[in-house]
């Protein structure tokens, strides 16, 4: 079952009707209960200066071929960000990609670049926070990618099923956050692509940090950020990360981890590299 965008569009829009208050945006407050949290449908509208009936049916899916300008107008009231406009334009129009993507291969020139990066931990990600390959720095600060069946190498899968990760990470709350962000944002990239529906519903299942962090509509592209990672070897490593991605490819991205020179953390990472073996990156 591929994803259903008309659902997923209203999903999102009532998630960002609701962190918004009328008083936040000058309109007036009439007294009483409310039956939802945030912005009614009305006073969406009244910002974004279109009826009321079009953006019900704007936010019911009822057709996917809604204008620029209505899509603007709409962005704009609810404050959306650019990561969230652009989520909001995919959702909004037809789709005209394939029904099942292809199986993906790491692009050459990311293949070469992870092989440069026997220093520090590096790995690509591909569709649905798949791990396509890796070097052993990676494998030592995070998992053993090798060791696991290929459907198996992946961040949220990893992140909300693996005990491990629950304590790899000092704040895993945040880093399941951003994977779970991470993997919408993809999903609405490729709305087409069953195996996105098959991902969420295996961890909607199975965790229910999943569904409770799922129905928040998070957004979050890779680009760059730290985490603190609790190793079982050489302890704390205060780790910043870079993400490389093809400007024609976006599908494929090459995190690579930073450290700061002569800090504790660089320290536990030379003694992590010393442990390791000494094998070219994981060719899977």
């Amino acid at each position: 079952m591929a994803l259903d965008r008309r659902a997923e569009l209203g999903e999102f829009l009532r998630s960002r009707r609701a962190r918004l208050r009328p008083e936040e945006l000058g309109l007036p407050d009439y007294g009483g209960r409310r039956r939802v949290p945030g912005l009614r449908r009305e006073e969406l509208a009244q910002l974004a200066g279109v009826s009321v009936d079009h953006y019900v049916r704007l936010e019911q899916g009822r057709t996917l071929h809604f204008s620029e300008a209505v899509l603007d107008a709409v962005a704009r009231a609810l404050r959306l960000g650019d990561v969230e406009r652009e989520h909001l334009y995919r959702l909004a129009r037809p789709f005209t990609g394939p029904a099942e993507e292809e199986p993906q291969l790491v692009r050459p020139g990311l293949r070469r670049l992870l092989d440069s990066t026997g220093d520090v931990p590096a790995y690509i990600v591909g569709r649905n926070t798949g791990v396509l390959a890796w070097n052993d720095l990676a494998a030592a600060l995070i998992i053993d990618f090798g060791a696991l069946p290929p459907a198996e190498r992946n961040l949220a899968r990893l992140v909300f099923l693996d005990d491990g990760m629950r304590g790899l990470y000092a704040d895993w709350r945040g880093k399941a956050e951003d994977v779970a962000a991470y993997l919408r944002l993809d999903a609405g990239r490729h709305p087409g692509d069953p195996s996105t529906q098959a991902l969420v519903d295996e961890l909607s299942a199975a965790s229910p940090e999943f569904r409770e962090i799922w129905a928040e509509h998070r957004l979050k592209d890779k680009t760059h950020g730290r985490y603190v990672y609790r190793h079982p070897v050489v302890g704390l490593l205060d780790l910043g990360f870079e993400t490389l991605r093809p400007a024609d490819d976006p599908d494929q991205a090459l995190i690579a981890h930073t450290v700061e020179e002569g800090s504790p953390s660089h320290t536990a990472l030379r003694l992590l590299a010393s442990c390791t073996t000494t094998a070219p990156a994981a060719r899977p």
